[in-house]
């Protein structure tokens, strides 16, 4: 019940320089469980900030009153990498013998926040649900860890997709737990659920 609302929420994106994205935001208002409705919309343009430093911005809603003011930092991002199986960086026996140097007894504390990495291998799934009326379904897996999020491309008419991709996220805490899931993509809705699995970081 506020017209000036103070959220104060941190969020972590994976933003490639190479692709052009904007970044969209929107602002709902709830009455119950069932009712939502629109307060209004704005973008940020990622490419137009000054990289290396906290950006403060005041962003106008667009066709409704009202005003969002946000913090915005572009800071290089070490450790997230999306790769196909054939160029996996852990492959690679000059650079796993510099990660285990890197983390071994005697390094520990020359970097306290740099725990570690988590390298996850997506080969494939099987005999996902039939989401479309043709009995297919477009699936798509999510990879989230803490507040970090990367996601596989789709495989468009398929119940046993094979996606071969590397992800690999920097580990802020080792208390945290990875959390897989498929989605089937819908057009302009929003994606289906086709399924979850949750491993915590200790288990591995």
């Amino acid at each position: 019940k506020s017209a000036n609302p103070q959220w104060r929420e941190q969020f972590d994106f994976h933003y490639f320089s190479d692709r052009k994205d904007m970044l969209d935001i929107e602002i709902w208002r709830k009455d119950n469980k069932k009712h939502e409705e629109l307060l209004g919309t704005c973008k940020v343009d990622i490419t137009a900030l000054p990289t290396k430093q906290t950006n403060r911005l005041e962003l106008p809603l667009e066709k409704h009153p009202g005003s969002l003011l946000m913090l915005v930092a572009v800071a290089p991002c070490t450790g997230v990498s999306i790769s196909d199986l054939c160029v996996c960086p852990l492959g690679d026996p000059t650079e796993r013998k510099q990660i285990s140097q890197r983390y071994c007894i005697k390094n520990s504390f020359q970097d306290i926040k740099d725990i570690g990495f988590l390298q996850v291998k997506v080969l494939k799934a099987a005999d996902l649900l039939a989401a479309d009326f043709s009995g297919k379904s477009d699936p798509f897996c999510v990879l989230e860890l803490g507040n970090d999020s990367l996601q596989t491309h789709t495989v468009y008419k398929n119940l046993n997709p094979e996606w071969n991709k590397v992800f690999t996220f920097p580990i802020k805490d080792i208390h945290d737990v990875l959390e897989v899931t498929v989605f089937d993509e819908d057009g302009d809705k929003p994606p289906d659920f086709l399924g979850k699995v949750a491993i915590p970081l200790l288990s591995v």
